[in-house]
């Protein structure tokens, strides 16, 4: 393998790690583009030695990135409804927390490196409390039950996104584990 194109595909899977990493902070498919970014590797890199990256790791890295999109769409549906949220407050929960993730990214680019992905994630969480308490209100619930569903909803979007962002330490991991061995 010519060793620049070796090195450009080294640099691109490290590259796709790390802003998939990020993506993941803000409630985006950042796992996915890892698991890509990996599959795409072990089929034109190298087989053998040093740098490769083996079919079964792609497909443990797969499952990983399963479990984590599963674990944050249960934890953030399971946040309103644990306060005996409706449906309806588990949707727009749904709902708020991607559009307060996207904003929470673009309220937070001035600030180098971390400030997009706090801000993504704060603004996920706010935007499922936001959610959630509009669901709730907009069924007629008391202003106090829509608060506390949507503070339930702003957790469990807050732990749904931990689990994410742990699923998508072990993935970054394995990349640069089995690059390096």
């Amino acid at each position: 393998m010519d060793y620049v194109f070796f090195a450009s595909a080294v640099f691109l899977l490290l590259s796709a790690a790390a802003l998939g990493w990020l993506m993941t902070l803000m409630g985006l498919p950042g796992n996915w583009l890892m698991v890509s970014a990996a599959g795409l590797y072990a089929w034109l890199g190298p087989v053998e030695g040093n740098a490769s990256l083996g079919w079964g790791i792609v497909a443990m890295m797969t499952a990983v990135a399963a479990i984590g999109e599963l674990a944050e769409l249960v934890t953030s549906v399971w946040g309103a409804r644990r306060a005996g949220g409706s449906r309806r407050a588990a949707v727009f929960a749904l709902l708020g927390s991607l559009v307060g993730a996207v904003a929470g990214a673009i309220v937070g680019i001035p600030v180098p490196i971390i400030g997009s992905p706090v801000a993504a994630l704060l603004g996920g969480a706010v935007g499922a409390l936001i959610g959630a308490a509009f669901g709730e209100h907009s069924r007629g619930e008391s202003p106090g039950h829509s608060w506390r569903v949507g503070h339930a909803a702003f957790w469990g979007r807050v732990l749904g996104t931990g689990v994410k962002t742990i699923a998508a330490t072990v993935i970054a991991v394995a990349i640069a584990v089995a690059l390096i061995f």
